[in-house]
């Protein structure tokens, strides 16, 4: 292994790594994963929960896709909810509480049972670049592998420095060393780099806590799950969450240490993300709140150890210890480990273009945290993404971009290179211009044909699709086709508020109706007995109630797509000169320089850039 060239380098076996190993492994090239543990692969260093708001629907556009976090969610899950359910379905939001060992040992078994790829556990100290091409990498003990491309998914490893009070030691997580060399390599060559600042809270003891003065947090009850393949079910018994809240009493004992603070006294010059603040954060900025909510969240089947969902802290470990023991039901609370933070090296993400590779080096991608992201599922999909455009690039097949109507993860990837990020990126779902279109329930709708072209998608999951279309078609046209006499529907919208039929109606217009949902319809003899005849999934009959009752969002987010998309196909020619432009802004030329955006549509994305500025590179185009 130490002599020959590998198609395709992972450094970091992380959310990102491992997602960009087994693509590029899935599809045909000879890969290297390098890392640093083998027994941490895939850590949930933060909390144990995939998914949430917008996050839930990338996992399951990463799963429509091929890749992995989806099944091993389902196989590590200890509960389930879907978020958001009292709202529309463009924000519905799966999430499940995971076993994080389980978790981790899943995601070793798939990387191990992947063929093409191989592992090496050392740190990777360097890369090998050679006339703006990458050669490889170099590991600490001098070792030098040789591939044609290599994805750097580092985490917060880079550098990283951990903080707890007043103290604060080289790490890329409690218990493990930083990674050091490659920053350097890569200022050298002409990166631009920047620091970042993430924190984690307490994890506690589950038997010195009193639930009972705590509220219940439990799953749906009927639970669904992640992934679209049969290989994984639904959890059939689930653990509980426990929600309790801060007090004024709690916020003053940690205000006593806000001159140990790393926060406060400057020792932490980083960004630190804007929409998972630390508890001291929170009581700084938020001055106002009398109360914040705390989630004691469970990390897994068979361990006592809890972890503290919105007291993520960098304070020292005696304020820690003193205000969380005045938090109802943590009165006797037991430390595992106390809260920290860690700052890291990230690269600002406009260095790279829509495939990840970076715009110096040839063949070299960027995935995850070292982008300016925070989150797993954030980190899982540009692995992806990276996985597959390096193998691509190597196999000599055109690169693999999604764009912003096509799904999160090409809202991701291109709010990062287009417009940047000074500080952590997390997605939501009005990141999305489009968010009805990129609904977690039709991924695979949009995303698996996709799969399947790639080679990452296998015949059964392409047949299933293609099932799942004509099923939930056939339905629809039940639905248009079937009318039901006025006597019989008559109970049910007197049920529920609606006004009275004085003529048969079609099953489709009854749907579209706003207090009608399809839990009510199936009472009806015609539909249950359509249901049972065809052996519908509820997956199926969901499908359908959605592309029934709001087909007219659909159809007009569709048709400010299709406008979008014509942008998209005006391309910028490389190494356009925006100096020749004197009818745009002069900021409007600098920015669009540095981005270098491939199409009219991206540069119109650009911070700064203003219509006018677009309508006369449109004008200079010949547009």
């Amino acid at each position: 292994m130490f002599g020959l060239e590998y198609d395709v380098i992972v450094v970091g076996a992380g959310h990102a790594g491992s997602e960009a190993a087994t693509a590029a492994a899935n599809m045909g090239c000879k890969t290297l994963l390098v890392t640093m543990n083998m027994d941490n692969v895939a850590q949930m260093s933060c909390n144990p929960a995939m998914g949430g708001i917008a996050k839930g629907q990338i996992i399951r556009e990463i799963d429509a896709l091929g890749g992995y976090c989806g099944i091993v969610s389902d196989k590590s899950a200890i509960q389930f909810r879907m978020l958001n359910r009292s709202r529309g379905p463009a924000v519905w939001s799966p999430r499940v509480q995971s076993d994080r060992m389980l978790f981790s040992a899943e995601w070793r078994k798939v990387l191990e049972q992947t063929e093409n790829l191989d592992f090496y556990q050392e740190m990777v100290s360097g890369i090998l670049v050679k006339n703006d091409k990458i050669k490889g990498v170099k590991t600490s003990t001098g070792i030098e592998f040789y591939g044609k491309t290599v994805i750097l998914t580092n985490g917060t490893f880079l550098n990283g420095l951990i903080h707890i009070g007043e103290h604060s030691y080289g790490g890329g997580r409690v218990g493990e060393r930083a990674s050091t060399g490659i920053t350097a390599d890569l200022e050298k060559i002409g990166f631009e780099s920047g620091r970042m600042k993430t924190g984690t809270p307490p994890r506690v003891d589950g038997r010195s806590l009193d639930f009972s003065k705590m509220i219940e947090q439990s799953g749906d009850e009927n639970p669904g799950k992640f992934s679209y393949s049969k290989k994984t079910k639904a959890v059939t018994k689930q653990r509980s969450c426990y929600i309790t809240y801060t007090s004024p009493e709690v916020h003053e004992t940690l205000k006593e240490g806000f001159d140990r603070s790393p926060m406060f006294n400057g020792r932490i010059k980083s960004t630190g993300p804007r929409y998972c603040p630390s508890i001291e954060d929170k009581i700084d900025r938020f001055a106002e709140k009398e109360r914040h909510q705390i989630f004691a969240e469970p990390e897994g089947w068979h361990t006592i150890e809890y972890y503290v969902n919105g007291f993520s802290t960098s304070l020292p470990q005696d304020i820690q210890y003193k205000a969380l023991r005045l938090v109802p039901g943590f009165e006797n609370v037991k430390f595992f480990r106390p809260g920290y933070a860690i700052e890291y090296d990230y690269f600002p993400p406009t260095q790279l273009k829509h495939t990840l590779e970076t715009k110096l080096v040839e063949g070299l991608f960027f995935a995850g945290q070292i982008n300016g992201t925070t989150g797993y599922e954030e980190a899982g999909c540009q692995g992806l993404m990276a996985g597959i455009n390096a193998a691509l690039k190597v196999q000599n097949r055109p690169e693999f971009t999604l764009q912003r109507n096509e799904a999160y993860i090409g809202v991701l990837i291109d709010d990062l290179i287009t417009k940047g990020t000074k500080e952590p990126y997390r997605m939501f779902t009005s990141r999305a211009e489009y968010r009805t279109l990129l609904r977690q329930d039709n991924a695979d709708f949009r995303l698996t044909e996709k799969a399947y072209e790639l080679g990452l998608a296998s015949k059964e999951r392409y047949d299933r699709l293609k099932y799942k279309k004509e099923a939930s078609d056939q339905f629809i046209q039940f639905l248009k086709d079937t009318g039901v006499p006025p006597k019989e529907i008559q109970p049910i919208f007197e049920e529920k508020g609606s006004s009275p039929l004085k003529q048969q109606i079609r099953l489709h217009k009854i749907l579209k109706r706003p207090r009608i949902f399809m839990e009510d319809i199936r009472q009806l003899e015609s539909v249950k007995n359509y249901i049972a005849e065809h052996n519908l999934e509820e997956e199926i009959i969901e499908q359908t109630e959605i592309q029934v009752k709001y087909k007219d969002y659909i159809k007009k987010e569709k048709k400010n797509a299709d406008k979008l998309n014509r942008l998209e196909g005006l391309k910028i020619p490389a190494g356009f000169d925006y100096s020749k432009l004197s009818s745009m802004s002069m900021e409007a030329r600098v920015k669009l320089k540095e981005i270098k955006p491939v199409t009219v549509s991206q540069a119109s994305r650009v911070s700064g850039v203003r219509p006018s500025d677009i309508s006369a590179l449109l004008v200079h185009l010949g547009r």
